[in-house]
């Protein structure tokens, strides 16, 4: 019964992650044609260019990291989040929604979208003789694949059909929090 318990909390947060990853990392656009928002942007003269850090991309509803340089030559490790969600969490959506969907035909649906990814890469990269490595595939807490290759060609990807977004990878440290004395 234990096991049972422990099964569906860990089901729950995995699904809660996912759902929360795509919450926080979905760029939210506010900013009027004309208006500049940063200060940086607000302190400029007029008609000076500040240099690009990094840019936010949207498109075909992919979105891209702002934390990420596209016009640099250098390489970079990205993590590609698929459109196809992980086994478990397709499984709960499906069973929440009243789908019938079994594990079998979710780990399935994700094997798919791995190999059509690498068809895509491929094509898009491979046959352009542009070096890319996939580094790592991740299918549990989020289906794709972190990739390193030059920055600059990272739009080259864009033209596949399963991705839903690309991060830079990064790592992040959680503070625990003070316990009181």
């Amino acid at each position: 019964m234990a096991m049972i318990k422990r099964g569906k909390v860990i089901l729950f947060f995995s699904l809660l992650a996912v759902l929360g990853f795509s919450v926080f990392f979905t760029p939210i656009y506010q900013e009027k044609e004309g208006q500049n928002t940063s200060k940086e942007e607000q302190n400029k003269p007029k008609g000076e260019q500040i240099e690009p850090k990094g840019e936010e991309v949207m498109t075909q509803n992919i979105y891209i990291d702002p934390k990420i340089n596209l016009k640099s030559e250098e390489e970079v490790i990205i993590i590609i989040h698929f459109k196809t969600k992980p086994a478990k969490v397709a499984v709960a959506l499906a069973e929440a929604s009243g789908v019938p969907l079994t594990i079998e035909k979710a780990e399935q649906d994700v094997k798919d979208s791995h190999a059509r990814f690498r068809k895509d890469v491929e094509k898009y990269l491979g046959q352009k003789q542009i070096p890319y490595t996939i580094v790592h595939t991740y299918s549990a807490a989020l289906n794709g694949v972190a990739m390193k290759l030059p920055a600059n060609e990272i739009k080259s990807l864009l033209q596949s059909a399963e991705i839903e977004a690309i991060y830079a990878n990064r790592e992040i440290k959680l503070v625990p929090p003070v316990q009181p004395s």
